[in-house]
């Protein structure tokens, strides 16, 4: 498998293992995430994908190992500590996880009053989030509460709230999941033009193989609004990294085609989804 990357390291996992109540959840998991990359993570449910993002936030603890951050060690760090590295990570949670209560435009304008860290002057948090809802194809709907929306449209509106302070390190839970194909598309779609224009580094945890088939090979038009194949020099896959998580372990990471040769049937089963 290749293990080779270019740019910097974003997120690094060394030897980390989680549990909880003794049950383990993450076992021995390494891999390096670096500038402009994208690994899509793949298992079935309750094998540590969503763990491996919790983690990365500092919302888990690492009973051994070590996760590092813009190359800093965040494995001891206090809550207080945490703040200014979690200014830089974007976080869609599963469901979307939008705030009921508040409003489209009070949803997405959050990160950017209450990350001081982020220090966004007053005057500029409305047409920032403005923008980023426009992004997301959601400019009308400020005034909206979340329960006013389609399940889509919450699922864009939470990926305007994790995009909006401009983080270099965007990570995506299940961004698919219970979405028709076409709203599922759309999603992707919004996720590979965000990619395209920020040059983040995104971790995509999802159950969909499509998903990740779409981030390695296509590319967003700004001109026609939509996806269209990756070409030549423009291919994504060897930014593209899959990694496949059984039972709390790392049991592949490599490109798409390595993934694709794998005649593991554990592994072999999430590619076939396609076929």
């Amino acid at each position: 498998m290749s293990t080779a990357r270019n740019g910097e390291s974003v997120l690094r996992f060394e030897n980390v293992s989680v549990s909880f109540d003794g049950v383990p959840a993450l076992v021995d998991v390494s891999f390096d995430a670096r500038t402009a990359h994208a690994h899509i993570i793949l298992g079935a449910a309750g094998s540590g994908k969503t763990v491996v993002l919790k983690t990365a936030m500092g919302l888990v603890r690492p009973e051994s190992g070590k996760v590092f951050v813009f190359d800093q060690d965040i494995t001891t760090l206090s809550e207080r500590e945490l703040f200014g590295i979690r200014s830089k990570i974007g976080m869609l949670f599963q469901e979307s996880a939008l705030f009921d209560s508040l409003n489209i435009e009070e949803n997405v304008a959050y990160p950017l009053l209450n990350q001081k860290s982020i220090q966004c002057p007053k005057g500029e948090v409305l047409p920032r989030v403005t923008q980023a809802l426009e992004f997301v194809e959601l400019g009308n709907t400020l005034e909206k509460f979340p329960n006013e929306l389609s399940g889509g449209m919450r699922r864009r509106a939470a990926i305007a709230r994790a995009v909006v302070t401009e983080p270099p390190l965007q990570m995506y839970d299940s961004p698919t999941a219970g979405l028709d194909p076409i709203t599922a598309h759309t999603i992707m779609a919004l996720l590979i033009k965000e990619r395209d224009v920020s040059n983040a580094t995104t971790l995509l945890v999802t159950h969909r193989y499509q998903d990740g088939n779409l981030m390695a090979n296509f590319l967003y038009n700004s001109e026609q609004g939509c996806l269209e194949p990756a070409r030549g020099g423009e291919r994504k896959t060897d930014q593209t990294t899959f990694m496949v998580m059984k039972e709390g372990r790392l049991i592949f990471e490599g490109d798409q085609d390595e993934l694709e040769a794998s005649r593991d049937p554990y592994i072999s089963k999430f590619y076939k989804q396609r076929m």
